[in-house]
């Protein structure tokens, strides 16, 4: 699955990770501490949106 940011339109990948952030390739994005922020905007989780 993908979840890309509404705001800025960063998109994290969950077979990529953010391996720059600390996340393992592999991490599901549930799996992703509730206090994640996007890394270009600072948006929250809340608004990342699922990439169909």
């Amino acid at each position: 699955m993908k979840y890309v940011c509404d705001v800025c339109g960063w998109e994290y990948d969950e077979e990529k990770g953010y391996p720059e952030g600390g996340i393992a390739p592999g991490t599901k994005w549930e799996d992703i501490p509730d206090d994640f922020e996007c890394p270009l905007c600072s948006v929250g989780k809340d608004q990342f949106s699922v990439v169909e």
